[in-house]
């Protein structure tokens, strides 16, 4: 549902109420939270290609997974839902092991490469704050899942794809 109400405001409108150099934001009117898919979602629908997303996935080792979208409307409200499809894994991560996975995906490109790097890294530091470690210790268990590395490296494609340079939740 939160992915429905995303708005984008555009460079040209931007530059007409600002009259100054544009920066791009995304808002984000997370009423009842939000997901990972959910912003995928969004991103899809202001115009993310969704072969360009699943071309980035692929190329860090995962071709297996699937990305699909379909158009729902939930409560009144039309949106463009994600699904993530992929073979059950048991696998744990630590860090180096996703920031490798990125560092391999050859469709990335460096923004989207650089702002999911980033992501992984702030969870982790969160995560090692959370249980008093190092982050070289924390184990991405949710996160480091295959349907999450996709959710996060997906949304970095999208707003590096878009030009998206904030991203704003009240």
């Amino acid at each position: 549902q939160a992915a429905t109400v995303a708005r984008f405001i555009s460079p040209r409108s931007a530059s007409l109420l600002l009259r100054r150099s544009v920066l791009r934001v995304a808002y984000f009117d997370c009423f009842s939270g939000i997901s990972g898919d959910m912003v995928l979602g969004a991103l899809v629908d202001l115009g993310v290609p969704l072969e360009r997303i699943q071309a980035g996935i692929a190329s860090m080792g995962l071709n297996q997974v699937q990305i699909r979208s379909e158009v729902i409307k939930k409560s009144g409200f039309r949106a463009v839902k994600i699904h993530i499809d992929h073979p059950p894994e048991h696998a744990h991560r630590h860090l180096h092991h996703i920031e490798a996975m990125i560092d391999a995906g050859s469709e990335l490109t460096p923004g989207a490469r650089a702002l999911a790097k980033r992501i992984f890294l702030l969870i982790g530091q969160a995560e090692a704050k959370m249980h008093n470690t190092t982050i070289q210790k924390v184990h991405f268990h949710e996160v480091g899942a295959i349907d999450s590395i996709a959710d996060i490296v997906g949304a970095a494609i999208g707003f590096d794809f878009l030009g998206i340079e904030r991203c704003e939740a009240p």
